[in-house]
Formats: C-alpha cells, structure tokens, sequence
C-alpha cells in the first residue's frame, strides 16, 4: 500500500478512495455475514450485490466527493474496514456516517478511531451542518458508539435493506464544536 494514497490518516489508519480493481478487498468486507448480518436482510451479500455496492460507492464518490472509504492499519496496510460519509440531506448540508469492520479488527477502537476522522472531515473539510447516522436495532455496540461520539436520538427511521425501524441520531456542527 502506497502511503501516498491515503488522503486521510488517524494514529493507526489510513483512508483511501475505492478503486474498481478492489473487488476482493471489497469481498473480504462486505462478503463476510459476519460484517453484513446486521446491515442488510439476510445476512449475506452475493459476489454480484458487492460488486453493485463498490461500483455505488465509486460513483457516490464520483458525484458527491464522499463515500464509504476503505482503511487500512499503518502500518502493514491491511484492510480493516471502512468509514465515511453519504449524502443524507445535502440541501441542509447533513451527510450520513456510516463505519464496518472486518471482524478480525472488533474491539480494538477502530469505529471510535475511524468514526472520529470522518467526523473531523465532514465537519473541518466539507463544512457540513449535521452528521445522520443510523444503526439496526439489535446492534448496541453501534448504540454504545454513537452516544460515545456525541450523537443524540432523533428518530426512528425505516431502513429498507433490513426491512427494520433504526434508531437515528443527529450530531449537528455546533454540538461537535463543543465537544473537542
């Protein structure tokens, strides 16, 4: 991995761009059901959905400038997941964050960590106004990371890929200026 690719780095990783040759990366994320179980309904993702989802998140990267970015452990450059931004509402300025990890990287901080740099981009980089997020309902460690990072409970929102009312939380611009 050149270094040189990553355009964002915390203390242990480095983000990039997905690139269309990065199908078995891609696979080894989200062709895992035990990254995907509660993220989409059922659990698994085929060869042909993850390819759709790295060609959604190359093209979102190409029309909006955020995606869902890869990271990788510095050093070593081994895969460890991905974190980014979606557009939510960009009319307001409100990008969705979103983060999942390659279960051989749970429960080491790397969503606290990750989470954490997407947030300083959305806010410092792009200006956005709020960050969305939403979690399904059976995942508290997601529940746990949001409150961590600041997020208060908004809503309850249908998400279509599980066919379940998430939780949602809202962190807008100012109440991420008080927290660092």
């Amino acid at each position: 991995m050149e270094t040189q690719d990553f355009f964002l780095r915390s203390g242990r990783l480095g983000f990039r761009l997905w690139r269309e040759d990065d199908m078995d990366l891609a696979m080894s994320l989200w062709g895992d059901p035990k990254v995907t179980k509660l993220i989409v309904a059922p659990d698994r993702l085929t060869r042909d959905q993850v390819r759709q989802r790295l060609e959604h998140e190359i093209c979102t990267q190409e029309e909006h400038g955020v995606q869902y970015w890869p990271f990788f452990m510095l050093p070593g450059g081994e895969l460890a997941g991905c974190c980014g931004l979606r557009p939510y509402d960009i009319a307001k300025g409100v990008y969705e964050i979103g983060v999942h990890i390659r279960a051989p990287h749970w429960r080491k901080g790397l969503a606290r960590e990750a989470s954490l740099a997407v947030m300083d981009y959305g806010f410092n980089s792009l200006k956005a106004t709020a960050l969305f997020a939403g979690h399904n309902p059976n995942n508290q460690a997601s529940r746990f990371l949001l409150t961590k990072l600041g997020f208060k409970f908004w809503r309850e929102e249908f998400y279509e890929p599980t066919g379940l009312m998430h939780p949602s939380y809202l962190l807008k611009a100012e109440e991420y200026k008080a927290l660092c």
